[in-house]
């Protein structure tokens, strides 16, 4: 994992800009690295309005309104804890869209789950997608991973074509 800023968030960005549009992340897994590395693109401060690090479930539903009874069925680690975090950070930051990761980065299991496993949403105004990785490596190779994983999912949803939010609001989860 690095803070320099990679061409897949530098894309985004960039396509975001052009349709006038405003992100925000929240975290689990990476921890802050997904906001850095868009932190890190020259110009983010004209699409970026900011991130969550919710690295305690708890604080998933405090910070973010992620509702205690999904956490408590579907787990911290899900697609719809992911939905709900990315569609939290979107309402909190006022943003056109949200990103969101939770998972497992290792060495040790969470809520019965391998290290690796990976969830990443994004959420607009349209709808949510979310995407499930089975991710391989040390932790850190696991969230930088992640990190790509999300960046790349809200680049290809944003480029979907559809209505107003550039995309057809059709919710296409794992």
């Amino acid at each position: 994992m690095t803070d320099q800023p990679t061409d897949t968030a530098a894309r985004l960005l960039r396509h975001c800009a052009d349709l006038g549009w405003t992100l925000a992340a929240a975290e689990s897994l990476t921890g802050g690295a997904l906001t850095s590395a868009l932190v890190a693109v020259p110009g983010a401060s004209a699409v970026l309005r900011g991130g969550v690090v919710a690295y305690a479930t708890d604080l998933k539903a405090t910070l973010l309104g992620v509702d205690p009874d999904l956490l408590a069925r579907a787990g911290a680690v899900s697609d719809e804890t992911a939905a709900a975090m990315a569609q939290g950070v979107r309402r909190v930051a006022g943003a056109d869209v949200g990103l969101a990761t939770t998972g497992v980065a290792g060495p040790d299991l969470q809520e019965g789950k391998e290290p690796g496993r990976v969830h990443v949403a994004v959420a607009t105004p349209d709808g949510v997608t979310t995407r499930r990785l089975d991710l391989r490596g040390d932790r850190s190779a696991v969230r930088g991973a992640a990190v790509e994983a999300a960046l790349a999912l809200a680049l290809r949803w944003a480029r979907l074509p559809g209505p107003a939010a550039g995309h057809d609001g059709a919710a296409d989860g794992a």
